[in-house]
């Protein structure tokens, strides 16, 4: 089992952004990931659209799949992507939509919703999931549910070693704070 990565909690109503610009750069020195608090994203907002995405990923498959990814856009099933390919021929387990703006294209980018225990068929808790894998941006952001998950691999260690040689550490969700 991972263990669980205490993160630096950055405030971002602070009015001294001189020491908030500090604080972001040492947790990326550091670390490489933080929560963020007091960021500006509506609550409603927010909750709406999470409450939509569970939705939609209720739906049965053949619903979903009127919306397959075309053109880095839609809807993607379980095992259709595999983010480390070195590391397994089966692709993860793991659904995602992708939507954005019709300039600047990126395939790398998803929104990604996992499968319940059920639907996976095994309580194995090494399946769920990407596989181990490095973002493609420069920063990424993600707004939780609070439901945890999401394991992080520290700048110091080599981030390339499979997810069972243990070197991934849980982020615990943090109420209200978004993760980078």
């Amino acid at each position: 089992m991972a263990k669980a990565l205490q993160l630096p909690i950055i405030d971002l109503a602070s009015s001294d952004r001189i020491s908030t610009a500090n604080s972001i750069r040492q947790a990326c020195m550091e670390c490489g990931f933080f929560y963020l608090i007091n960021h500006g994203v509506d609550e409603k907002l927010l909750k709406n659209v999470i409450d939509e995405s569970k939705k939609f990923f209720s739906l049965p498959l053949e619903e979903k799949m009127k919306l397959a990814r075309k053109e880095n856009r839609g809807y993607s099933p379980l095992y259709a992507e595999n983010l480390n390919p070195s590391s397994s021929s089966e692709g993860d387990s793991k659904e995602s939509f992708y939507v954005g703006p019709l300039e600047n294209i990126s395939s790398h980018s998803n929104l990604n919703q996992w499968p319940s225990e059920g639907e996976l068929g095994s309580s194995n808790e090494e399946i769920y999931g990407a596989s181990a894998h490095s973002d493609y941006g420069m920063i990424t952001l993600l707004a939780t549910d609070g439901v945890g998950g999401l394991q992080a691999c520290l700048v110091e260690i080599n981030c390339h070693i499979s997810r069972q040689a243990g070197n991934l550490q849980r982020l615990h969700p943090v109420h209200k704070a978004h993760e980078m």
